[in-house]
């Protein structure tokens, strides 16, 4: 593996973190922490516990996960389709340098933001609400799978791309929604029966789940079966990028 190549990719792409700090981190970790302020301390106070967390903590995990989906898929999507924009895409295609070192750099990059991000909010919440971790391993774990999963989702908007317009569309329009869908705000066990079915069906409802399960032991679903779902679509975004290069979909002109 030309180690030398995916360190460079992944310098490069952490610098422009460093130059857009107020675009990738503060921005996000602001908004977020308006939420803490309202649901948090001025909505959460005036409501009951919920499973013997009060609300505001409660809705920490959710929120960490809307960031941390969010970021991971502009992160990467953003970082590989620039090159294609400026057409230097085509030089790193015919340097030696592997698609698996393509991919390892970009999505490692974006993940690493994300997951960075992601504790800069968990640290800024402990300012307006009290917290708890049980399986702080867990927690990191989750916070790694599902970073790396989400990157790779971005690095596939990408590459399908052709124009910036296009890079906001999933997120905006399917990735938020699900997530605010997926019990961000509450547990699907608050929902009536036949929406609490249908809520089942939304793939973030396993993610939240699981990564509220490793603050406070308590899951919508089976912690197994919201790792065995993250584990899926982690698998399912690495066949589409083999699929990608194999086939130089969008890649070739």
């Amino acid at each position: 593996m030309n180690l030398y190549a995916v360190r460079s990719i992944y310098r490069q792409e952490m610098a422009r973190t460093r130059r857009t700090v107020m675009q990738s981190v503060i921005s996000p970790v602001i908004s977020t922490s308006l939420y803490f302020v309202v649901f948090g301390a001025a909505i959460g106070s005036r409501m009951h516990a919920v499973g013997g967390v009060s609300y505001g903590a409660f809705i920490v995990p959710g929120l960490i996960m809307l960031s941390l989906l969010t970021q991971s898929i502009s992160n990467a999507s953003f970082g590989i389709y620039f090159p294609k924009f400026t057409g230097t895409i085509y030089e790193l295609l015919s340097a030696p340098v592997s698609y698996l070192e393509i991919v390892l750099s970009y999505v490692g990059a974006a993940a690493t933001k994300s997951v960075a991000l992601g504790l800069i909010i968990l640290a800024t919440a402990r300012l307006f609400v009290p917290l708890r971790i049980d399986h702080p391993v867990w927690m990191v774990g989750f916070l790694l799978l599902t970073a790396v999963t989400f990157s790779l989702v971005g690095f596939i908007i990408g590459i399908w791309a052709d124009g910036f317009e296009k890079l906001q569309v999933v997120p905006l329009l399917i990735i938020t929604p699900l997530t605010f869908l997926g019990g961000s705000f509450y547990s699907i066990d608050m929902l009536p029966a036949p929406w609490r079915t249908v809520a089942l069906f939304d793939p973030v409802v396993y993610l939240i789940s699981g990564f509220r399960w490793s603050f406070y032991g308590q899951a919508d679903v089976g912690v197994g079966l919201s790792v065995a779902m993250t584990a899926a679509f982690l698998a399912a975004a690495l066949a589409v990028v083999a699929w990608i290069f194999r086939t130089g979909y969008r890649l070739r002109p």
